[in-house]
């Protein structure tokens, strides 16, 4: 303590300590020119440590200061000066009366979804403000996150944060970083440099142990750690509620398929405001002017115009005897989610194994005498005219073909042979995102993902299909809104993976 009351710079008096972590103290401090309060953050420099490696730590400590001063944010640490105390960096910042999202969680435990969304959209915004500005935090988890005494929410402590176009400061093999919180791809030794999609990662776990009071992947030891986030599913939350697809979004262990922080900032924002229907849980009653619950006959807008698309050209064909596959093969294997319109993850494949179990949220539904899969919890049955079977939730639906002893077909053909002339003429700005040969449980299968424009919104769309050995023939098929894929993909994956042959 002998540092209180000590002027550093000739500006800052030290007045209290308030924090110590591994890479300085923060105090607060009076600000004497400015007559203000501020926060103080001085370096702590191990005595072990050569030469090379306190330079790594002074170089960290400006680039702390630097990246924090590029973002210009609310939800983001204010950075007021850099100076040198005593040969040492010092981080001159605003100062929050306030208490660590850590803090709270050890001495409170878990926060309720209401609570958890809102500092959670804090964080996403700030994330968001951050990768736009070309900065990666890198460190985020509770401990980072200030809850300030006026209700704001800041992302602090860039200690660690890198920027777009400057040399890693981290060894090959070098881990930074809590453990707890770190993304798969960072465990990964042919990963060079995080992405985006690590501080979202982050901020999934955070929200997490937020609702849950614990991490997603806690065990004891950091390698059992380690491999768990590598490899492992973490336990469903049981008290997320309405953020549960927030988190799962979130907590994809491929970065390509992971939310990203607008998408992530936009659902939680729809959740502090009390609009449940930004997470999911959307009227039952379909809009019929866009969303496809029952093809309309008026002039029957093609592909998927309204909750299906292919499927009903695709189910026409088979039943007359034509070629009948169509989208995509999968087994729902991987729980990617593409972030934009662009984005998409390679075709799922599966090997003839036992399908999971039915997970939380879910329930398994027989469709046919030899089929059934999980279906989501409050998704509401409809039977278009025809042999499908769809499954619906406001502007979302999950639709399933089955055509008996149609014989092998190839999805993939038919599918480029109507493309052109009949899927891109009958919906409006159609993109193929994907259409590539997969397999599911052993077996050729087609996957087919793509876009389009409904009347009011652009609607994603992703299929499976694939024969079974007697020459049954099924089509599982998704559409929902572009906007809000993120939330509903884990839908169709789900389903495809849990699907049940046989009786």
């Amino acid at each position: 303590m002998s540092d209180l009351g000590r002027l550093v710079a000739d500006r800052y008096r030290l007045v209290e300590r308030v924090g110590r972590g591994g890479m300085g103290t923060v105090w607060r401090a009076e600000d004497e020119l400015l007559g203000r309060p501020v926060a103080v953050k001085k370096l702590l420099v191990p005595p072990h440590l050569n030469d090379d490696e306190i330079e790594t730590l002074y170089e960290r400590t400006r680039r702390e200061a630097r990246s924090a001063a590029r973002i210009t944010h609310p939800h983001v640490i204010v950075v007021h000066d850099v100076v040198d105390d005593e040969g040492l960096p010092c981080i001159v910042m605003e100062y929050i009366p306030s208490v660590t999202l850590g803090d709270l969680l050890k001495r409170k435990g878990a926060l309720p979804p209401d609570e958890a969304a809102r500092i959670g959209r804090g964080m996403a915004a700030a994330l968001r403000a951050a990768h736009d500005a070309g900065v990666l935090h890198r460190d985020v988890k509770p401990a980072n996150v200030l809850l300030g005494n006026d209700g704001r929410i800041v992302l602090t402590d860039f200690g660690i944060a890198v920027q777009a176009g400057t040399p890693s400061l981290t060894r090959t093999g070098e881990l930074v970083g809590s453990i707890q919180y770190l993304a798969p791809e960072r465990l990964r030794t042919n990963i060079a440099e995080p992405g985006p999609a690590c501080d979202l990662w982050s901020l999934g776990a955070t929200l997490y142990q937020a609702v849950e009071g614990r991490p997603p992947f806690g065990r004891d030891t950091a390698i059992e750690t380690a491999y768990a986030i590598a490899t492992e599913e973490y336990p469903p939350p049981r008290n997320a509620g309405d953020l549960g697809p927030v988190i799962e979004g979130l907590l994809v262990k491929e970065p390509g398929g992971r939310m990203d922080a607008h998408e992530a900032e936009r659902l939680l924002g729809g959740h502090t405001a009390g609009t449940v229907t930004a997470l999911g849980d959307q009227p039952t009653r379909p809009h019929r002017a866009e969303v496809p619950a029952v093809p309309s006959r008026e002039g029957r807008r093609g592909r998927r115009t309204v909750l299906w698309g292919a499927a009903a050209t695709a189910l026409a064909a088979a039943v007359t005897g034509g070629v009948l596959l169509w989208p995509w093969g999968g087994t729902g294997a991987t729980s990617a989610r593409p972030a934009g319109a662009n984005a998409s993850s390679p075709p799922p494949s599966t090997s003839p194994s036992a399908p999971p179990p039915v997970p939380a949220g879910y329930h398994l539904k027989k469709e046919g005498s030899d089929f059934s899969l999980p279906i989501r919890d409050g998704w509401k049955r409809q039977d278009p005219p025809g042999a499908e079977i769809a499954y619906v939730s406001g502007l979302a639906g999950l639709r399933i073909n089955i055509v008996p002893f149609a014989g092998e077909s190839d999805p993939l053909r038919h599918w480029r042979e109507t493309e052109e002339d009949q899927t891109r003429r009958d919906n409006p700005n159609y993109e193929r995102v994907r259409m590539d040969p997969t397999t599911f449980r052993g077996r050729p299968a087609g996957y087919w993902e793509f876009t389009f424009d409904g009347s009011k919104r652009k609607y994603r769309a992703v299929e499976l299909a694939f024969s079974s050995t007697d020459g049954t023939q099924y089509v599982v098929y998704l559409v929902a809104p572009n906007a809000q894929w993120n939330q509903y993909r884990p839908v169709f994956d789900t389903a495809v993976k849990g699907i049940r042959l046989g009786g």
